[in-house]
């Protein structure tokens, strides 16, 4: 059983490498939203997003919606904060309610402040001496931005396998658009987007694995063209390596692998690498790596779990490498009632 894993990931990672080598085709400027393809969670974030096969509770909402029903409480709650690149800034926040037999179901919402954003007109030609570049700035755009809110249900079907779904109306306000001759036009959209998840432990040696499909959605109509929204499939594993090498594992301690494989409609295939470190159930370093990706690498974080009653306590911190804009930073804070 144990070689059946390790081939298992190592299949994995060949494929992916394989279908890189073969298409090497990027898929550039192929989706429009693309701030539902940003990772809000320090968790996933520090291991290299590799947490569709691992993500729990309130926090998987985001991820794969399957893990929600592996909670470990009643009640959770998550707060995230990413200080994302040129001076975009992303606020979300998750809770779950965990009904016994009946399933699980959660509420997330997401808001994405642009910054500063001072829109254009083009001019008419006989302003040409007016405006030598071309255009008129005509200053900063109000109300620019992005959001969702979203419900998920998630069951598990047994101890061993969980199925989960949302449902989120998503909205990208962009301002408008000015034109020479004094018309204007609105660049606003809402759409209904849809996620789906699986997630399923082996029982051998905490080995796990999990798929979702997110975004799933009709195309935006901006002018004449047609836009699709980031359409992403991933299947994820992850295993327990400590409980590989030992039997008689510490199950306040754990050392886990975690290998997703990302296929998407506007890039070429992914794949995600990360490990977390555990340490007397209350300490967490995470560390990991994002493959075939313009600017993100590596990441890394920290995690803190604290218990008092029936009461916990979950903070999180993570930092992700990127090339060119400055290094993203992610911060989150979690209740379990």
């Amino acid at each position: 059983m144990k070689s059946r894993i390790i081939n298992m990931l190592i299949i994995l990672l060949t494929v992916g490498n394989i279908a890189n080598a073969q298409l090497g085709l990027d898929k550039l400027g192929q989706s429009t939203m693309n701030f539902l393809a940003v990772s809000v969670s320090p968790k996933a974030s520090a291991m290299g997003d590799a947490f569709f096969g691992i993500g729990q509770g309130a926090e998987s909402i985001f991820y794969n919606p399957a893990g929600l029903a592996e909670g470990s409480s009643e009640i959770e709650t998550v707060f995230n904060y990413t200080q994302w690149i040129a001076d975009i800034n992303y606020l979300a926040g998750a809770v779950s309610w965990n009904l016994g037999n009946a399933g699980t179901i959660g509420l997330s919402l997401l808001s994405v402040d642009y910054g500063t954003i001072n829109g254009t007109s083009l001019i008419d030609p006989s302003q040409s001496a007016q405006y030598p570049s071309g255009y008129i700035d005509n200053g900063k755009l109000s109300g620019v931005g992005a959001y969702y809110f979203g419900v998920t249900y998630a069951r598990a079907i047994n101890n061993q396998f969980s199925i989960g779904g949302t449902v989120r109306i998503a909205g990208q306000n962009l301002g408008s658009n000015s034109f020479s001759d004094g018309t204007s036009r609105e660049n606003n959209a809402t759409k209904f987007v849809f996620d789906a998840g699986i997630k399923y432990n082996t029982g051998y040696k905490n080995f796990r694995f999990g798929m979702a499909i997110r975004n799933f959605s009709s195309n935006i109509k901006r002018e004449e063209i047609d836009e699709q929204l980031p359409l992403v499939f991933t299947v994820g594993t992850a295993i327990d390596l400590l409980e590989v090498i030992t039997d008689e594992p510490d199950k306040q301690t754990a050392l886990t692998l975690a290998v997703d494989y990302i296929h998407s409609n506007n890039f070429s295939e992914r794949i995600n690498l990360g490990m977390e470190y555990k340490l007397l159930d209350m300490f967490y370093l995470r560390g990991g790596y994002q493959s075939n990706r313009d600017l993100a690498s590596w990441s890394g974080g920290v995690g803190f779990v604290k218990t008092i009653g029936d009461y916990s306590i979950d903070i999180n911190y993570s930092m992700s490498q990127m090339e060119i804009f400055d290094n993203v930073n992610r911060l989150s804070v979690g209740f379990g009632f």
